[in-house]
């Protein structure tokens, strides 16, 4: 299974664009030894030829010239992308849509009842890309009476791969109708599994806590994607850039009593296991290569 990481940063990217933190500034001026991230993506093949896009980031075409595999060039309008998998229907994750509007094929969209409803009411960005180059929408199934219940579903045109769905705890976004009233499938992790060889990835950008249903899905998994927006629960609060904590809005941080690096220590004890951090908030100390965070 091929996994290229499109873009590893939170929403905003790093730098972000009005920020000023230490890594911010820092980056720009060349005072830390840190990397440049664009935002949260992934693209999974079988074959190298055809790719699922895991979320559509506002960064997605800077991100698409940086990966020749998604502009293949065996036509005057072409594309490797042969679906979209949106994991939530949050900004950072659906705006890049915007950027692949051109073209008559109409883009294989794969979401949550909730998602779909969410980008077309509070964010009408699959109604207004019906005015383009069209949607199909396809429907991840989450079991509403039993979160706990997974969901597997393939991709024509994506050969030899199997994708497996379940609800996480997460709340919507801010533009939501349902904002303060969190839906079954706002957001998913979704285990990515190659047939052929049955290796598997799991893949959660948003993760607010391992819960129960969670382990016997990510047990299962070769490599584990999962968020690493903050190193600390309070770390916007003591930058004073939030009035929130990580995991008031979905995150659970890296450090800490059942924190995200203590959590995955629980994986990996009878076989070899990758684990990525993904979704990386510019405020976090790990962008800096050598940080005792990031050690």
């Amino acid at each position: 299974m091929h996994i290229h990481v499109l873009g590893a940063g939170a929403g905003g990217g790093f730098p972000q664009w009005n920020c000023n933190c230490q890594n911010c500034d820092g980056l720009r001026k060349g005072t830390i030894k840190a990397k440049r991230r664009t935002q949260s993506s992934i693209c999974v093949s079988s074959n190298g030829v055809d790719w699922v896009l895991f979320n559509a980031s506002p960064d997605v075409l800077q991100q698409i010239q940086e990966f020749a595999p998604l502009q293949p060039g065996r036509g005057i309008r072409d594309t490797g992308i042969q679906a979209i998998v949106l994991i939530d229907a949050q900004i950072d994750h659906t705006t890049g849509l915007f950027m692949l509007r051109e073209g008559q094929v109409k883009r294989e969209i794969y979401c949550t009842k909730a998602v779909y409803g969410d980008l077309t009411s509070g964010n009408q960005i699959l109604n207004i890309l019906g005015h383009y180059c069209g949607i199909n929408h396809h429907e991840i199934p989450i079991d509403t009476n039993d979160i706990s219940q997974a969901h597997s579903f393939e991709i024509p045109g994506v050969p030899n791969l199997r994708f497996t769905a379940v609800a996480l705890k997460s709340a919507a976004p801010p533009y939501s109708p349902h904002r303060n009233d969190p839906h079954p499938g706002d957001t998913i992790g979704v285990l990515i599994e190659e047939i052929s060889t049955g290796k598997k990835c799991w893949y959660s950008p948003g993760l607010a806590e391992i819960e129960p249903h969670l382990p016997p899905l990510m047990n299962q998994a070769d490599c584990i994607m999962v968020d690493g927006t903050f190193w600390t629960n309070t770390e916007m609060l003591d930058m004073g850039l939030m009035t929130k904590t990580a995991r008031s809005i979905g995150h659970n941080p890296q450090s800490g009593p059942g924190g995200m690096i203590e959590e995955l220590d629980k994986f990996g004890v009878n076989k070899p296991v990758r684990k990525v951090l993904i979704h990386i908030n510019n405020t976090n100390p790990i962008l800096r290569e050598d940080s005792a965070e990031r050690a």
